[in-house]
C-alpha cells in the first residue's frame, strides 16, 4: 500500500469508532498494523472533503467488489474427498489450503526481533530454522543480523534445505519452542523453507552478511548456494522498490545500461521506470527502445545485474528498499 492509500485507510479506520476499528485490526499482519497505527496516530485533523472523498472511494469500492464472505477453505475440502476420496484428497489438501501457524508462531511475528534472537540464540540450528520460517524475511533478517556469524550461517544452511515441517511439530512449537519436528515420518508436510525461503532473507541481510553466508554454504554444497544466488532479487522485483528508491538508482546508472537491461524487462516495470523519468527522457528512452535492434539474451542479464548490484549498494546505503516501500524515511 502506497502512503496515500495507508492515509485513506487511516482516515476510514478512525471515521468507523473503536468497536469496528478493532475488528479491521485482527486481520492485519504486524507490519501492517503498525504502519497503519503510526498513521492514525499522526493524523490529527482531516479537511471535510478529504474525509467525504475517502468514504465515496471505499463505497465505490465495495459496491464495485460485491464481496462475500465464504468459509472456502473446508469448501475444497469437502468437495476434494468427494471427488476423490480421503486418501487422494488429503495428499492434496494440504498443498491447496496451507495449515494455520499455531498461535505461539503469531506471537512471535508481534515480538521484537532483539526478543526472538534472545528467546532462540541457545537452540539447535535446526529448530531455529523450523521456527524462523513462519515469520516474515524482513523479521527473520532482523533476528538473524543478532545472532554470531557461525549461528546464522548454520541456521541458513538449514533454512535453505528444509523442505517440509510436520503438522505435529507445528503445534508442538506454539508450546514450547524446544521441541518441534515431533510426529510420525508418514505425515504430510507443510511445504514451507527451503531456496526460495533463505533468497528473501538473504535479500534482506545486506551484502557483508550475505556475501559471508553463501560463501560457507558455497564451501559445503555449490550447488544449493549457487540455487540460493539465483533465486534472490531479480530484476523484475524491481516493481517492489517505491518511486523515491527507482529514482535514486537511476541517477547512478548509464543510459545504455539501462537501455539494453529494460529489453528483457516486463511492459509494467518498463513503465515504472518512465514514470520515475523527466517526460523528455522517458520519450527517448521509449524511441531508443523500438528501434534497437535483437540483443543477445547474455547482454541483457549482464546489464540486469550490474543495475541490481548498484541498487543493492542503495540499499545498504539506506537509500532504497529492496523488500519494498521505504515509508519515505530518508535523512
Amino acid at each position: 500500500m502506497d502512503d496515500q492509500g495507508l492515509e485513506d485507510a487511516a482516515i476510514l479506520l478512525i471515521s468507523m469508532g473503536e468497536e469496528e476499528a478493532a475488528e479491521v485490526f485482527r486481520h492485519l499482519t504486524p507490519k501492517e498494523a503498525q504502519k497503519l497505527g503510526e498513521k492514525m496516530a499522526r493524523t490529527k485533523t482531516i479537511q471535510r472533503d478529504r474525509y467525504e472523498r475517502v468514504l465515496l472511494r471505499f463505497e465505490e469500492q465495495v459496491h464495485d467488489a460485491g464481496l462475500l464472505e465464504l468459509d472456502t477453505d473446508e469448501y475444497v475440502r469437502r468437495v476434494m474427498r468427494r471427488a476423490l476420496g480421503d486418501d487422494k484428497a488429503n495428499l492434496l489438501i494440504d498443498r491447496i489450503v496451507r495449515v494455520n501457524d499455531a498461535p505461539g508462531i503469531d506471537n512471535l511475528k508481534w515480538m521484537d526481533p532483539a526478543a526472538v534472537a534472545d528467546l532462540l540464540r541457545r537452540e539447535h540450528p535446526q529448530i531455529v530454522a523450523v521456527i524462523l520460517v513462519h515469520l516474515e524475511p524482513e523479521q527473520v533478517s532482523e533476528v538473524l543480523r543478532r545472532f554470531p556469524e557461525g549461528h546464522r550461517n548454520e541456521v541458513m544452511i538449514r533454512l535453505a534445505t528444509l523442505d517440509g515441517v510436520q503438522p505435529a511439530a507445528l503445534k508442538e512449537l506454539s508450546d514450547v519452542l524446544s521441541k518441534v519436528l515431533a510426529g510420525g515420518d508418514r505425515m504430510r508436510k507443510a511445504n514451507m523453507g527451503g531456496v526460495k525461503s533463505a533468497a528473501e532473507v538473504l535479500n534482506l541481510l545486506g551484502t557483508a552478511i550475505e556475501a559471508s553466508v553463501l560463501d560457507y554454504i558455497r564451501e559445503t554444497d555449490a550447488e544449493l548456494a549457487q540455487k540460493i544466488t539465483d533465486s534472490m532479487f531479480t530484476f523484475d522485483d524491481l516493481m517492489r522498490v517505491d518511486d523515491r528508491g527507482i529514482q535514486a538508482l537511476l541517477k547512478e546508472v548509464q543510459s545504455e545500461s539501462l537501455l539494453v537491461a529494460l529489453k528483457g524487462a516486463t511492459d509494467d516495470l518498463r513503465e515504472k521506470i518512465f514514470r520515475n523519468m523527466s517526460s523528455r527522457a522517458a520519450e527517448m528512452l521509449r524511441e531508443d527502445l523500438a528501434s534497437r535492434g535483437p540483443v543477445r539474451v547474455a547482454e541483457v542479464e549482464a546489464e540486469q545485474k550490474e543495475i541490481l548490484q548498484i541498487a543493492r549498494r542503495l540499499s545498504d546505503e539506506g537509500q532504497l528498499m529492496l523488500g519494498g516501500g521505504s515509508d519515505g524515511q530518508f535523512l
